[in-house]
């Protein structure tokens, strides 16, 4: 339950990072953390081209990255775009194989410094948390409640704002090296997601708003983790201001839950003043403040206070991958083995 909203939001991000990290950046060069990161990048991967060739003269390759990020003359190179439509239509953008390298060496430091701010209920690309366990802290908190409030980040990693963004990391990054690697991950992907975006005004902006960096790649290591760092602020926001109790969040997809409806509402106000400092907005067809008892989609399936059902997209997509999977079979394209790895 949360208390009664009395007070006006602060007109910074709440949430500060407290202690601060400086001479990282040896770390993150060191020989160790980039061949660790490179063992990281290759998993499950080994058989393809650009794994087998940097693999060839593995060393070589590792001093030579190592010498362009300690002079700082490393440039990502482009990424490769394509679409997925399953669960929906996405542009997913892979970053070359040895940049992938440095998402792995950077993640490796940066991590461990954030992860344990992060609130218990974030469950998306966290070790030790996930989908399964998301489903069911959800149903946990609707057995609790009368009411949920469940919504979306409208275009989510199209809007992450590069410049918040930095100010985020840079609150506890204080290297410079460190800053100037993220600088340059973040501008090889400014722009990529452009088509993705429709411009949302906020308030104080002016023309020069348009020009914003924004957009993260979909597929990055990298970007997992930013989004997660950027929307702590809304975590640290809702459990420490709105002092919510039942609040759960999965990527950019999250519900609060409470006893009464009208809270709920005013709840929502909150959040989405909250969000305009982010330069976020909540999806307008994906917010919904309801009874618990008709049922709520979360993650794929639909949660009652006494059962959990699998929605009926998520079944006719695993119809459509075991039709796929069985005509891969049949023309030889899998075998038994791979077959039942992919039914898993």
């Amino acid at each position: 339950m949360c208390r009664t909203l009395a007070l006006a939001i602060s007109k910074q991000l709440v949430h500060t990072w407290m202690k601060t990290f400086k001479h990282l950046y040896d770390t993150l060069t060191s020989f160790p953390n980039l061949l660790a990161a490179y063992e990281r990048a290759r998993k499950g991967k080994r058989s393809r081209d650009a794994v087998a060739r940097f693999d060839w003269h593995l060393e070589r390759n590792l001093i030579g990255l190592q010498e362009r990020l300690r002079g700082r003359t490393y440039r990502p190179g482009r990424y490769r775009s394509f679409y997925v439509y399953e669960p929906k239509r996405r542009l997913v953008s892979a970053a070359p194989f040895i940049d992938r390298v440095v998402h792995h060496a950077l993640c490796r430091v940066i991590e461990p410094i954030f992860e344990p701010r992060f609130i218990y209920d974030s469950y998306a690309c966290r070790t030790g948390k996930g989908t399964h366990r998301a489903v069911r802290r959800f149903c946990r908190f609707m057995g609790q409640n009368q009411y949920v409030f469940k919504t979306d980040i409208w275009r989510y990693f199209p809007s992450i704002d590069h410049a918040i963004l930095q100010d985020i990391l840079n609150r506890r990054l204080v290297d410079d090296n460190v800053r100037w690697l993220i600088a340059t991950i973040l501008s090889s992907g400014n722009g990529i997601l452009a088509h993705e975006y429709i411009m949302q005004w906020f308030p104080g902006d002016d023309l020069f708003a348009v020009s914003r960096p924004r957009g993260l790649p979909i597929g990055n290591l990298t970007s997992q983790f930013f989004g997660n760092v950027y929307l702590h602020e809304l975590d640290a926001f809702i459990k420490h201001d709105l002092r919510c109790r039942h609040y759960i969040r999965y990527c950019d997809d999250f519900a609060i839950f409470s006893p009464s409806k009208h809270m709920l509402h005013d709840i929502r106000q909150e959040i989405e003043r909250f969000l305009e400092r982010l330069r976020l907005r909540l999806h307008p067809q994906k917010t919904l403040i309801q009874p618990v008892a008709v049922g709520t989609e979360f993650l794929g399936y639909r949660i009652y206070p006494t059962h959990i059902r699998i929605s009926k997209a998520n079944v006719k997509r695993f119809v459509r991958r075991m039709r796929h999977h069985q005509m891969q079979y049949q023309q030889g394209q899998l075998s038994v083995r791979e077959l039942g790895r992919a039914v898993q």
